[in-house]
């Protein structure tokens, strides 16, 4: 009789609940994760719209005869424009791509298009994302999308390093929407890690500008190549934001509600310092940089804001119940709404009445700003205990760092023993186990 008696106490206890959830996940608005960000300034913001428009360029199959371009075109020149291959020549390995010189600001791009929906090639390398089943530079990353960044990698090897040494004053490029944007993300880290392959480049002068990103690296991975790799989202944009394996996603596509339901569910109920500290959870790369352009709820817009940061916690972890969730991953619409925000911007900051040399005064003060921010998200990752997170050696590389901080933290990073015995010894021709000739 009791037991009888306490099911509608427990019923209502289930249905407060449920309220609880769905009216704190209602309040959760796209503003919320970028609150405490600083702002962007004209400067940096300066190249988004400009690579937006040279990436919708990639859609044309004639650049010379355009169909679908924006107001004002898309400022390519065709007659630099390297090489441009489309899904035959690609040969389903990635979505197509463009390399291009840009003469006027001293730039070297390769460009990669997004998802096509009629494409089940580009499918396939989206879904290719088991958990955990791919390893990289003490890290874990989406599985399809390295695939394709190692194809790049390997086919336009030759023809970026002639370019890099051609134009040694010019910058590296990598810029992708979307699908593309996890390609160009990987590439990146690929070129950073393989420098002497691109003409011995200096990271300096190695970037990347990933529009509306799939979540493609580890969270350790995300913090240590801030300094080369920028996602730009747009307000309410789902795909940064979906940690559900894409498999799942597209597979429920038709029942977008029912699967958005259940994740938001399920990362509403996961604590985050579990999230921090699973070393297969893939995240937004690099430094993010988020446009508001709507209120809470799309109840009316606002001046186009920028906000910029190199967050640990907080990284888009959330999705928000809106109805632009989807429009909002538009490359077309971020083209328009990038360069409304970057001409805010510029009135706020009257750059066009700066002098030259103070300019660039701004540039090199803001790259220090950068690198002083990058170097605080390090160490906020270590002391969050994010995996094979550490913090760069003042004199050596990330490796070596890497080496000093295991040795710091004793048993919670010691190798196991298979690990150790695979480093220092070796097999001879009869099976037997012989230590390396480098450890004599």
């Amino acid at each position: 009789m009791s037991l009888v008696c306490a099911c509608p106490i427990l019923e209502c206890v289930y249905c407060l609940g449920c309220a609880r959830w769905a009216w704190k996940k209602c309040l959760y608005t796209a503003g919320r994760e970028s609150e405490n960000w600083g702002f962007a300034s004209s400067t940096e913001f300066e190249p988004v719209p400009r690579i937006c428009r040279y990436i919708l360029g990639v859609y044309e199959f004639d650049i010379r005869n355009p169909l679908w371009a924006p107001p004002g075109g898309y400022g390519i020149n065709p007659d630099s424009v390297v090489l441009k291959k489309n899904y035959d020549e690609n040969q389903g390995k990635v979505s197509p791509y463009m390399i291009y010189i840009d003469k006027d600001n001293q730039d070297i791009l390769l460009l990669i298009s997004g998802l096509n929906m009629a494409k089940e090639s580009d499918f396939l390398l989206l879904l290719d994302d088991k958990l955990g089943q791919t390893k990289f530079d003490g890290g874990y990353v989406h599985n399809g999308l390295l695939k394709a960044a190692q194809w790049v990698f390997d086919t336009e090897c030759d023809v970026l390093k002639e370019l890099v040494e051609k134009y040694e004053d010019y910058t590296l490029t990598f810029a992708g929407h979307s699908l593309g944007a996890g390609v160009v993300t990987l590439l990146t880290m690929l070129v950073v890690k393989n420098r002497d392959k691109i003409g011995n480049i200096d990271r300096k002068r190695i970037r990347c500008f990933a529009i509306a990103p799939a979540r493609c690296v580890s969270l350790n991975l995300a913090v240590r190549y801030a300094d080369v790799i920028n996602s730009v989202v747009l307000q309410d944009d789902f795909m940064p934001r979906t940690s559900v394996a894409l498999e799942v996603l597209f597979k429920f596509l038709f029942c977008f509600p029912c699967i958005l339901c259940a994740t938001c569910l399920k990362e509403t109920c996961t604590l985050q310092e579990h999230m921090l500290q699973d070393p297969r959870r893939l995240y937004a790369p690099g430094r993010l940089y988020h446009v508001l352009v709507r209120k809470p709820f799309g109840v009316g817009r606002i001046s186009p804001t920028v906000k910029t940061a190199v967050p640990v916690d907080g990284r888009f972890e959330h999705m928000v119940i809106s109805c632009h969730i989807i429009s909002d991953h538009s490359i077309a619409l971020m083209e328009r709404e990038f360069q409304s925000a970057l001409d805010t911007l510029k009135e706020k900051d009257h750059v066009m009445d700066i002098p030259t040399q103070q300019r660039m005064e701004r540039s090199t003060s803001l790259a220090m700003e950068h690198s002083e921010e990058h170097k605080a998200a390090l160490a906020r990752a270590v002391a969050l205990d994010v995996p094979e997170a550490y913090l760069p050696s003042e004199y050596g590389t990330f490796q070596k760092a890497q080496s000093m901080n295991d040795s710091a933290h004793g048993s919670s990073r010691r190798q196991s023993w298979d690990e150790l015995a695979a480093r220092i010894l070796d097999t001879d021709e009869k099976g037997e186990s012989v230590l390396k000739s480098d450890w004599y």
